[in-house]
């Protein structure tokens, strides 16, 4: 038995020293490829010497003699920090994910490939003008010079990610930074799933139901619309879904977290400085690390400073100093889906207004990993790719005999918005920068600039020109072969939505409506918010003059527009109600909750009780409401739309209806479904969150989710590259932190500000900033969530031009020179 136990204790002994060893040679290989901030370097590509300091947050301040130069060492900063994701968002453009994650990822790719991002980006790099053309060479010239000196030196293949997902790097080439362009452009479109939505639900509930649940903001709503089974016959009246479950490392999200943002200024006259002031804060999905990589360019024209994309060389929202800008999604309806009629008689072909035609086609090969290679036919119409039925539930709207092609304008292989993107950086004041915005192709944002003494704000991107007589208004899809129906060219941008130095001295965007010009000229019928934008206005007109302070309390505003406005509504005949019930008894706690909500103001902090409770009652209120109507399609609808259960609880155009359970004998009213919910929502709170209502904290429900897209869901490895972060904010309000709205944890916060910026014209270098996370891709780097603590507690770093201030206390300067030197 002694034997036994000895050699026991040797194998446990032998294990545990084997398992160290592991880690120690993994954290060796790891962290071979942290970058060295501190270091001389030669280079080929540069003209003269170049400085990158990195000041104490990590911010590269690039110093160069000339533009290229800069670019150059742009390029060469992102590679050093942020080369896997650079890699990722190439591949996933390209659609050769499958190269890397197998049969896991081939949807994703074959998505991608009818989409052809990748060759429209090609064919754009032609139309960029001359210094863009430069700049998009010098970055790649920089980025490949970092990994040049990856596979000269012992660096770790450059990123940890490479060690287990082991591939060659192709060099950068111009195309691929508009490629990350038009990815972020299929990240922020949501009008596709939004038509598709719209179709299914027409086929399942009476026009005047669909006005309910699919309200548009505000307006007439799609009860003047035709029915889509009229408009496209031969369609079942429900079909399940047929989509596979979201994969992080898919560009397409769900609609509901399509993009968001906020974008303010204040004029001289509502400045207590007597100077202007612009805030923004872009939201994306969140990840580790952010999309954003904070950094100053030190150009010709002047400094600029502020958020870029790794992979793009240009400071996308930011400052100079003359001017600052901000960009917010405008909700552009920029995609239409056709429904293309095949001819029976040769399948090659397809109906156009015109008689039969070919389809423009090809066949893509997509490589995957560990399996065998799969051939893809790629068709095309005048209208646009043929999208398979497979994806985005076509096949559920799509009627025999038929394909679905889809126009959009990032599919433009004329794309100037990356030559956009480089002369908003020189520009000197608000006309500069309207003007440089003309080449802007999509996404197509709303953009807010201040210069020194004005501030405006226009919708920029193309604008598809519709005819008047459509037949859905671009609201459903259509058939492809009807004239009426088809794009005729871009709406003039003069014509884009535009306001400057208005009347108050104050303007902003929160995604809400912008134009109330009817169709076509209407811009969109689905806007990204109707709530936020009352509470910004309230925060706005409470003051006379505003401060760099006030716009930073404006940008962390937790306190929700939607839940004052709601609650009295939904526990309108119970509060105060009914006898005093026993503890522990449902009674009881119905009546306690509905106490707490009585006294609360909405403020969605994460250390209280009261914003769970009511995310959780308003949830399980809109599941009431929608599952007897809309059966398995109601799963489709993850989050409560503010206006939807206003128009019920209000009974605006009999919208009450929705309170009745169909299939029941009784007619239940609103003040029966408004309880039960309560209790439903009580019941997973117990199981989900203890049984203590005061000791509740919305906090722990709505964690920011920054996780690792590759590793996050790897057993042990998500401690490491995951950050988790106990957030305050909601769906509606400022500070926006949207709910993932599905699985066991619906109230995480997946889809929030990656970048927050605020700027001061009186005293710019009073100007802040901060990323979600922080500037290094690496887990192993100290600067990997650096920035992610100031983030979550609403603190942001100092956003300065001055040179000293960038090398006190820097860590670290990379000179880098021309070989030969």
């Amino acid at each position: 038995m002694a034997l036994v136990f000895r050699w026991l204790m040797r194998f446990i002994t032998g294990l545990i020293a084997l398992c160290v060893v592991v880690f120690v040679l993994a954290y060796y290989f790891a962290s071979r490829s942290l970058p060295e901030y501190t270091a001389d370097v030669a280079v080929s590509g540069i003209i003269a010497p170049i400085e990158i300091v990195r000041d104490n947050a990590n911010v590269p301040h690039i110093f160069g003699e000339n533009d290229a130069d800069v670019y150059f060492a742009l390029g060469y900063a992102h590679a050093q920090d942020r080369m896997w994701q650079m890699t990722m968002l190439r591949r996933t453009a390209q659609g050769r994910l499958s190269e890397l994650f197998g049969e896991r990822t081939l949807p994703i790719d074959k998505l991608l490939r009818h989409l052809d991002l990748y060759r429209t980006a090609i064919d754009s790099v032609e139309d960029q003008d001359d210094q863009t053309r430069v700049a998009l060479d010098a970055y790649a010239d920089g980025v490949n010079a970092w990994l040049g000196k990856v596979s000269e030196g012992a660096r770790g293949r450059g990123a940890p990610e490479m060690w287990m997902f082991n591939h060659a790097i192709a060099p950068w080439q111009p195309a691929d930074s508009i490629a990350v362009i038009k990815l972020m452009a299929l990240q922020l479109s949501s009008h596709l799933e939004n038509e598709v939505l719209r179709a299914r639900t027409s086929l399942m509930l009476p026009p005047d139901r669909v006005v309910d649940i699919l309200p548009d903001d505000p307006g007439m709503g799609i009860a003047m619309l035709p029915e889509y089974a009229s408009l496209v016959p031969d369609v079942p009246r429900y079909a399940a879904n047929t989509r596979a479950p979201f994969d992080p490392l898919s560009p397409v999200k769900p609609a509901p977290l399509a993009g968001a943002s906020n974008a303010w200024a204040a004029g001289p006259t509502r400045s207590a400085t007597g100077g202007t002031l612009l805030a923004n804060d872009p939201h994306l999905g969140l990840t580790a690390p952010t999309v954003w990589y904070l950094a100053r360019l030190e150009l010709a024209s002047g400094g600029v400073i502020g958020g870029t994309i790794p992979g793009v060389p240009a400071v996308m929202t930011g400052r100079s100093d003359q001017i600052g800008w901000g960009i917010t999604s405008s909700y552009l309806d920029d995609q239409d889906l056709f429904i293309e009629e095949i001819n029976p008689d040769d399948r090659t072909e397809y109906r156009t207004p015109g008689g039969w035609a070919p389809f423009a086609t090809r066949d893509s090969i997509i490589n995957v990993r560990e399996g065998s290679a799969v051939t893809v036919r790629l068709r095309a119409t005048e209208n646009g790719p043929v999208i398979p039925a497979d994806q985005f539930d076509l096949s559920t709207i799509t009627p025999p005999g038929h394909v679905v092609s889809l126009a959009w304008t990032a599919l433009s292989r004329d794309d100037t918005t990356m030559s956009a993107a480089i002369k908003m950086m020189q520009a000197k004041n608000i006309a500069d920068a309207f003007e440089a915005a003309e080449d802007y192709i999509a996404p197509s944002q709303n953009l807010t600039v201040a210069d020194r003494t004005r501030i405006g704000l226009k919708t920029i991107g193309a604008i598809p020109a519709r005819t008047p007589n459509h037949q859905s208004e671009g609201r459903l899809p259509s058939f492809g072969y009807i004239d009426a129906n088809r794009w005729y060219g871009r709406l003039s941008y003069a014509d884009n939505p535009e306001f400057t130095d208005p009347s108050g001295d104050i303007l902003g965007n929160t995604n809400n409506k912008t134009s109330d010009a009817p169709f076509p000229n209407h811009v969109s019928y689905v806007w990204g918010d109707t709530q936020r934008i009352k509470r910004w206005q309230r925060l706005m007109q409470a003051r006379e003059v505003h401060t760099r302070e006030s716009f930073i309390e404006a940008q962390l505003d937790t306190v929700s527009y939607t839940a004052r406005s709601l609650l009295p509504l939904m526990g309108a005949d119970l509060w105060f109600t009914g006898e005093a019930a026993p503890d522990g008894t449902p009674e009881r706690r119905r009546q306690q909750a509905l106490e707490l909500l009585a006294a609360w103001n909405g403020e969605m902090n994460e250390h209280l009780p009261e914003p769970l409770i009511y995310a959780a009652w308003l949830r399980e209120l809109h599941k009431r409401l929608t599952r007897d109507e809309l059966g398995p399609l109601a799963s489709e609808f993850t989050h409560a739309d503010p206006v939807f259960i206003e128009r019920v609880l209000r009974d605006i155009d009999g919208a009450s209806v929705w309170c009745d359970v169909v299939q029941s004998a009784p007619v239940e009213t609103c003040t029966d479904i408004s309880r039960l919910a309560l209790d439903d929502a009580l019941i997973w709170i117990d199981e989900n969150h203890g049984t203590t209502v005061a000791a509740l904290r919305w906090g722990d429900a709505h964690q920011a989710t920054h996780d690792h897209p590759v590793l996050g869901n790897v057993p042990l490895l998500s401690w490491f590259v995951n950050i988790r972060q106990s957030t305050s904010g909601g769906d509606n309000t400022l500070q926006r932190g949207k709910t993932s709205g599905t699985g066991p944890n619906p109230f995480q916060n997946v889809h929030a500000a990656g970048y927050r910026g605020v700027y001061d014209f009186a005293d710019p270098d009073s100007s802040v900033f901060v990323s979600a996370t922080g500037q290094s891709g690496h887990p192993l780097s100290r600067y990997y969530d650096n920035m992610g603590e100031l983030w979550r507690r609403g603190e942001y770093v100092p956003m300065s031009f001055d040179p000293a201030l960038a090398r006190a206390a820097a860590v670290g300067v990379t000179s880098l020179t021309p070989t030969g030197q």
